[in-house]
C-alpha cells in the first residue's frame, strides 16, 4: 500500500477522532458523533499553531486517511537542554490493521523526532493493552520509567 505522511488539517478532525474513539478505551472518553462537538476543534486549533505540536496523517493511494498520531516536542533543562519527544494518538484505521502501517507511522515519527533534535521519543500506553505494549517493545522501545496520572476530570 503506497502512502502519504502530511500534516493534519481541520477538514481531517472528524476522521482523527473517529479512529481515536474506535477502541475499547478511546470509546469510553472519546465523544465522537455528527456533528463533532466544537471542542475538538478548538483542540486542533491549538495544536495547529504550536510549532511544537505536529498532528499527521497517513494517507493511502485514494487519499483516504487510514492513521494519525500527534508527535509533541518537549524542551526542558534536563539531559544539558534536550529536547524530548512525545507520541500519542497513535491510530491504524481498524479495517487495515495489522499489514504493517503502524511500524510504518512509527519510523516515520522515529525519524522526525531525530530531524526535530530529539535526544528521545517516548510514549504512554495504558496497561490495558498489551498488544500495543508487545509492539512498542518489538519497536525496541523499553518501560523504563513507571509513569504515574492525577485526573482532574470523571
Amino acid at each position: 500500500m503506497e502512502i502519504t505522511f502530511r500534516k493534519a488539517t481541520k477538514d481531517d478532525v472528524r476522521f482523527i477522532v473517529k479512529m481515536i474513539a474506535n477502541d475499547e478505551l478511546g470509546s469510553l472518553r472519546e465523544e465522537y458523533k455528527e456533528p463533532l462537538p466544537e471542542k475538538y476543534y478548538q483542540a486542533f486549533t491549538n495544536i495547529d499553531k504550536d510549532l511544537n505540536q505536529e498532528l499527521i496523517v497517513i494517507e493511502d493511494e485514494s487519499k483516504e486517511i487510514v492513521g494519525t498520531l500527534q508527535l509533541s516536542f518537549i524542551q526542558y533543562l534536563t539531559y544539558q537542554g534536550g529536547i524530548r519527544a512525545q507520541i500519542e494518538g497513535v491510530r491504524i484505521r481498524e479495517d487495515i490493521r495489522g499489514k504493517g502501517l503502524g511500524e510504518k507511522l512509527f519510523n516515520w515519527a522515529i525519524n522526525r523526532a531525530k530531524e526535530r533534535g530529539a535526544h528521545l521519543l517516548q510514549l504512554t500506553t495504558d496497561k490495558k493493552r498489551p498488544e500495543a505494549i508487545k509492539f512498542y517493545e518489538k519497536l525496541g522501545f523499553i518501560s523504563s520509567h513507571e509513569g504515574m496520572k492525577l485526573h482532574f476530570y470523571k
